[in-house]
């Protein structure tokens, strides 16, 4: 309102010397504001008006949240008329420091960019006009790309930024996806010294799923060396070059790139480092380059494995810019590029402060993937290289199989083996922390201090039960992941033998059960455990049941094979010696008639096996207690 206050100062300014009739000037003060009423001041302290809001008060939004909307200009283009990924890059950089200092409230650096899968490529309209468009066009020049960052969860100096990039066609009004990452940042100090963060409190069901399954992914890129270190050590050490109808190999030095870059006060950001978005704008240019010199074409990217900063980089440093192709599949290669600083010109030693390995396809008129030379790699590093490449390309296909599905588009029993051990167990926890999170649970028994929950959702319906128990949240954990006491106090369960210890947080079971099937045989499963321990205060206890398949334990004539997507235990402390126990589970369409007698009051065999389990817990403590003493 202040606004309308200078106006008609400046045109009593202007009056002097411009003639200005009385009702103009009084349409200029008044009329724009709907009253002749005197101008008001807000009150300090006082809310403004907003229509409305007494009928629909507005949605709380997470104070971490940042929206950047960019219009796509010809200088962000390519030379094919595409947004170029750098830019986007430099984008999506920017978006998500921007989240993670408006948590942090200091300066933050980036440590690492999840694996980004786009989804669409960004043609301009006169490249790829509205009528020929397939599903992997997008944005055209004179167009929106909105990119959307939020911290996920803080944990002690860093904390995960989700971010969401779309693009919105501004004349029909349709938007569409180009790609989702996880951004991991470090908050900063004076001197570089480390900042202990806040903690984020959720909000929304989707905040608190985001904010629950953060922790899985930590652990997931803690793990991924070892991950890559464990296949290839299972591979065989020969290279084995594959076989191309009418495909000569091309020598892997052919493809190598080196560039070198400046660092001026233009590539710098607020803190004087390196921008990250221009060193990854940078890394994408050579890796570009290096997949033209194998196809002779002009490549796509399609996805980029984890950018990971090793240290900071300043104004006036040279980067080095490496890249080469590592490996050629049939419709893709892999590049791996990295980028080295020195300080000086005549500097020997340089400094490791990326590395990164992108995917590229290349395209035919038709938008389909064409088929690539093969590579030849070099002796020694070249053939750990190519070898390398053959196992990321297993594990992202894992990962992509694994983690990225929905569960309605994946069976119930996922194939284990050693490579994907990581992932089928982020997607065992993280489906059991999703449901966890729903916000739409009923009550609907209650018996004594058992209450039991039911959630309809889509084509599923689970159920929670949860009780207090006077027990340590610690003790119950570790009595409770152990499946091969279940027949103690659950009678659905015959026995359980412990076939495979994976680590110390996954193994995995073969059960029987005493639930005879519609062919009157006992049932029988294997079935992964996945435990975690709080992350931090606050957090439950976490043991999370789902069906996987062995070669060494097919199924067999004597037992129906049976299969459970989504259930577990998932224990908070409520104090030094008390603890909420909760048991959830997606039923699967052969236990439903099982939960929906249980739900409708016709039985009460959930509320006694819970009961039993109370018993058990209490019975097994003090045995629990002196036997982690004498270790």
């Amino acid at each position: 309102m202040l606004s309308f206050f200078w106006l008609r100062c400046l045109l009593k300014m202007v009056k002097g010397n411009i003639v200005v009739p009385e009702e103009i000037l009084s349409f200029c003060c008044n009329g724009l504001q709907g009253s002749t009423s005197p101008l008001r001041v807000q009150e300090p302290g006082e809310r403004e008006e907003v229509p409305g809001a007494m009928a629909s008060p507005l949605p709380t939004r997470n104070p971490t949240e940042v929206q950047m909307s960019q219009l796509v200009l010809p200088c962000h283009t390519n030379h094919r008329g595409e947004l170029s990924t750098g830019q986007l890059l430099k984008w999506i950089d920017t978006a998500a420091c921007l989240s993670a200092e408006r948590h942090a409230g200091c300066p933050c650096v980036t440590a690492s960019m999840d694996d980004i899968y786009f989804e669409h490529t960004i043609s301009q309209l006169y490249i790829n006009p509205p009528e020929q468009r397939d599903g992997k066009s997008g944005v055209c020049v004179g167009q929106v790309v909105n990119i959307k960052a939020k911290v996920n969860r803080a944990f002690n100096s860093s904390m995960e930024v989700g971010i969401q990039v779309s693009y919105e066609d501004l004349c029909s009004g349709k938007h569409c996806s180009i790609c989702k990452a996880y951004a991991t940042f470090v908050a900063q100090g004076p001197s570089n010294s480390k900042v202990k963060l806040k903690p984020l409190t959720p909000q929304t069901e989707e905040e608190k799923t985001e904010h629950s399954i953060a922790a899985e992914r930590r652990r997931m890129r803690l793990v991924h060396k070892d991950t890559l270190k464990d296949l290839l050590i299972r591979s065989p050490r020969e290279t084995e070059l594959e076989t191309r109808d009418g495909s000569v190999a091309v020598p892997a030095e052919k493809t190598r790139v080196e560039s070198v870059e400046l660092v001026l006060p233009p590539h710098a950001n607020h803190q004087g480092n390196t921008f990250g978005g221009q060193i990854m704008a940078w890394m994408e240019n050579v890796a570009t380059i290096a997949a033209s010199r194998l196809c002779h074409a002009h490549p796509t990217l399609r996805a980029i494995e984890m950018f990971h900063f090793r240290g900071p980089s300043q104004v006036g440093d040279r980067l080095v810019l490496k890249a080469i192709v590592n490996n050629a599949f049939k419709n893709s290669m892999e590049v791996g590029v990295c980028a080295e600083a020195y300080g000086q010109e005549m500097s020997i030693s340089r400094r490791h402060i990326n590395s990164a390995f992108m995917t590229f396809e290349v395209l035919d008129q038709e938008g389909r993937p064409r088929t690539l030379p093969m590579v030849a790699p070099e002796p020694g590093d070249g053939e750990r290289r190519y070898r390398e490449a053959s196992a990321r390309k297993k594990i992202r296909l894992d990962r992509k199989y694994v983690v990225s599905c929905k569960q309605t588009e994946v069976p119930l029993s996922v194939p284990w083996d050693q490579s994907n051990k990581v992932y089928l167990s982020y997607n065992n926890v993280s489906a059991l922390k999703t449901l966890v999170a729903k916000a739409n649970w009923a009550l609907a028994r209650e018996k004594e201090k058992v209450r039991m929950y039911t959630l309809e959702e889509d084509k599923f319906l689970s159920f929670r039960i949860e009780m207090s128990v006077r027990i340590a949240a610690s003790q119950a954990f570790s009595l409770l992941s152990d499946l091969r006491r279940r027949h103690e106090w659950d009678s659905h369960y015959a026995s359980a033998e412990l076939v495979q210890q994976v680590d110390d947080d996954d193994m995995i079971y073969h059960v029987v059960s005493q639930t005879l099937s519609h062919e009157n045989k006992p049932q029988d499963f294997v079935i992964l455990a996945s435990r975690r321990k709080p992350c931090s205060k606050g957090d439950p206890y976490v043991v999370a049941f789902r069906s996987v398949t062995l070669p060494t334990h097919p199924a067999s004539a004597g037992f129906t094979r049976g299969e459970t997507l989504c259930s577990g235990f998932c224990i908070w402390t409520e104090s030094d010696e008390m603890s909420k126990v909760a048991y959830y589970n997606q039923a699967t369409p052969g236990y439903l008639n099982y939960v929906t007698t249980n739900v409708a009051g016709l039985s009460s065999n959930f509320c006694a096996t819970f009961e039993a389990c109370e018993k058990f817990l209490l019975k097994n403590k003090e045995d629990l207690i002196v036997r982690l003493q004498d270790l």
